[in-house]
């Protein structure tokens, strides 16, 4: 069977876009989508592709409207978010905790590195979310989703805004251009306090496969899935592994600040992600 197929180069993908790992069961078309987030938008309006890499922030909004799609447990990207955030480089410095009543850009306000991050900030920090002016510059993947944020005018770019003053901090970008610093001073330290206090390793992209498939050849969903872990485990060290205590774990804060934020009408068990098949690959 061949899959239209939409995954991104990342270690965990790269012997099965490279060939190196193959089926003779399964084919994968695999779509030039680039950066691969564009691809999320025709996966989750259109049901472009068999097979999809998903922001797990856009599931939970695709799930919560019915859209018919099904998670894989197998994260494809991962990681700690905090270096993923900007302001001045001017003093005294902004700090986290100092984010209140500040107007606060982000690319799309339903990225799930944005939601990771917010969930940061009130949690750790005590950011009263709702006190944010937040300016995006990109609708949601979800069509169905108000997004009640302040848009950007078309020719502005987020970090030429926070460069001008136009913007106190940014959120989901990284940027060496003079003019701007971390919003956490020292992130890999942060991140590491972070982590010894939740025990989550932030997962920010995983696999989904369209809904017919799943129904009506769920042998054919067993093989992508068992592919993909052969794909994963031959990249050893160059992706993190996910046990399945700990892929609950990421899951279920992610839902929560999902649901939190608005994004999501109620917060998920962790169990309602999957369906009768692919709850197994647990």
């Amino acid at each position: 069977m061949r899959l239209r197929t939409l995954l991104g180069d990342h270690p965990c993908t790269a012997a099965l876009k490279d060939g190196s790992i193959k089926s003779n069961r399964v084919t994968f078309d695999f779509a030039e989508v680039s950066p691969t987030h564009k691809g999320f938008k025709p996966m989750v309006r259109e049901q472009a592709f068999d097979v999809s890499e998903m922001a797990i922030v856009t599931y939970l909004m695709a799930r919560s409207f019915g859209k018919p799609m099904v998670l894989l447990p197998i994260a494809v990207m991962a990681r700690f978010q905090h270096a993923y955030a900007l302001t001045h480089a001017k003093s005294p410095a902004l700090t986290p905790a100092e984010l209140n009543n500040k107007r606060v850009g982000i690319r799309s306000f339903t990225t799930t590195t944005g939601a990771w991050l917010r969930g940061i900030l009130a949690d750790d920090y005590g950011v009263d979310l709702n006190s944010i002016d937040w300016v995006t510059f990109e609708d949601a993947h979800v069509a169905e989703f108000h997004d009640a944020t302040a848009r950007a005018p078309q020719h502005k770019q987020i970090i030429q805004m926070l460069l001008d003053g136009e913007l106190d901090a940014v959120l989901g970008e990284k940027s060496e251009r003079p003019g701007l610093q971390p919003l956490f001073a020292d992130a890999a330290a942060d991140e590491k306090s972070w982590f010894a206090k939740h025990g989550v390793m932030p997962i920010n992209h995983m696999v989904v496969v369209s809904e017919t498939l799943s129904a009506a050849h769920p042998d054919v969903v067993r093989e992508v899935f068992s592919l993909l872990r052969q794909s994963a485990v031959a990249a050893q060290t160059a992706a993190p592994q996910f046990s399945a205590a700990e892929m609950r774990r990421s899951l279920a804060m992610i839902v929560r600040y999902t649901a939190q934020q608005g994004l999501i009408p109620r917060e998920f068990a962790v169990d309602e992600l999957f369906d009768d098949l692919t709850r197994t690959f647990c």
